[in-house]
């Protein structure tokens, strides 16, 4: 029974040790586990990247046009307003009062131009009545001309006649008496005439008065007009107005306190009441480091990851390059433009933008000064592996799957290498080992011994 068990455990030492001798005459591999990664931190690792922020290109700070105190906010952080609507009011009882007292005084004067008016038609009249007064006069002057020159011929006749013998002293004497009489008449005319005449010169001084009269009173309503509309202007300046469509992001101020548009530093007033920003326009500033500039190219494709989200990348495009650089930071400043929007991009969040290569030929600095050419990025990866673990043969890339001891040849699909890594967009998934500097005498389904591993 002893010897037995002694050649059992024997038996046991020499299939341990063959298993040994075995193991140590397979080939030696160093593996790696595949890890899957964000792809903004697999596309930073691959291509020209740069941190930066969202910021709005149409953003304000709203503020009243007079100094007021505030006595309504319609809005709140996050409140979404349309051009035109009223984000505010201002104390506004002196300004409304003002402007009912302009109403006032255009409705009278607007009434004085009726008086006027009247006036004018008034001395129309009366001056047509003068002028028949003038006409009239000049006919009984005609008249009493006539009757004058009558007398005169029918009194000479009388002389004559007397003188000859033929008429008596009482015919001469009463033709002498209608000739006074006619004189008399023709005085009497003249004067009436002359009356009229300055009546008539009266009257057109009248109608001309009255004329200026009503240009006056059409001048004072204009002024009353306008001071109507400034105190229609001054009334409306108490209501803050979004200027256009956006979401308010900040309320600088509350019910109860002053602002003015020239509040200075030392001043109790606020400056602006609320501050709103467009959506429509959001876009990215990135801080581009001099050293990076060569590979931005204005126009180029982007992609945009919210530090918040990094997983999910935002299609955009360089749209502006700065001609200056920021000679403290040694940077130069980079607008990128959303493609696509959603809910959750915010002003000020911080992310990073990778940017597309620049195409093949093409110098930084004519990228940079907008030259024709527009690269585009590379699909995204979320696999980043060492270029030692990739093999190349027969214009194939592949790596050695480790499995269980036995080594598996996959080709894979790369994407950009930068830093001794490169990107994997098909052919791997996480959780896999893949062989590191793998040897050139590795066959698919040999097996092998991992280095370091316990035996």
């Amino acid at each position: 029974m002893k010897w037995a068990v002694l050649g059992g455990v024997l038996l046991l030492l020499a299939v341990w040790k063959r298993e040994e001798l075995a193991q140590l005459a397979l080939a030696e591999v160093e593996v790696e586990r595949v890890v899957a990664r964000d792809p903004s931190a697999v596309a930073a690792a691959t291509g020209a990247s740069a941190n930066g922020y969202i910021v709005a290109r149409t953003r304000a700070a709203l503020s009243a046009d007079t100094p007021g105190r505030i006595v309504e906010l319609n809005v709140t952080e996050g409140s979404v307003v349309k051009r035109g609507e009223v984000v505010a009011r201002l104390y506004s009882e002196e300004y409304a009062a003002a402007l009912r007292r302009a109403e006032a005084d255009v409705a009278v004067f607007e009434r004085g131009v009726e008086v006027a008016a009247a006036n004018v038609e008034a001395a129309r009249s009366e001056l047509d009545t003068l002028r028949a007064y003038v006409a009239a006069a000049r006919a009984d002057l005609a008249s009493a001309e006539a009757s004058q020159a009558l007398a005169q011929l029918t009194f000479d006749r009388a002389v004559k006649l007397l003188e000859s013998g033929v008429d008596t002293v009482d015919r001469r004497d009463r033709a002498q008496r209608d000739l006074l009489e006619a004189q008399a008449l023709l005085q009497g005319a003249t004067a009436r005439l002359e009356a009229s005449q300055r009546s008539l010169l009266q009257g057109e001084a009248r109608l001309a008065a009255a004329e200026l009269g009503v240009a006056e009173a059409r001048a004072r309503v204009a002024a009353a007009v306008a001071a109507r509309e400034l105190a229609a202007a001054t009334l409306d300046k108490t209501a803050v107005r979004a200027p256009f469509d956006g979401v308010v992001v900040l309320k600088d101020a509350e019910v109860g306190e002053v602002v003015s548009p020239n509040s200075q530093g030392g001043s109790n007033a606020r400056g602006s009441v609320v501050t709103m920003v467009d959506f429509a326009t959001l876009e990215v500033q990135a801080e581009v480091p001099e050293t990076s500039l060569a590979s931005v190219a204005l126009g180029a494709e982007a992609r945009i990851y919210l530090d918040a989200a990094p997983s999910k990348a935002y299609p955009g495009r360089v749209d502006r390059i700065w001609p200056t650089a920021n000679r403290t930071k040694a940077t130069v400043e980079v607008r990128v433009a959303f493609l696509e929007r959603d809910q959750e991009l915010r002003p000020e969040m911080g992310v990073r933008v990778v940017f597309a290569p620049p195409a093949p030929g093409a110098s930084g600095a004519s990228a940079a000064d907008g030259g024709s050419a527009s690269p585009a990025l590379p699909p995204e990866a979320r696999i980043l592996v060492p270029l030692d673990c990739v093999a190349r043969a027969d214009g194939k890339s592949y790596v050695w799957l480790h499995e269980s001891g036995v080594v598996r040849r996959r080709d894979v699909e790369l994407g950009l290498e930068r830093a001794g890594r490169v990107a994997v967009l098909a052919g791997l998934a996480a959780g896999e080992e893949i062989v590191r500097k793998p040897a050139a005498s590795l066959a698919d389904g040999q097996r092998v011994r991992v280095a370091g591993a316990g035996s």
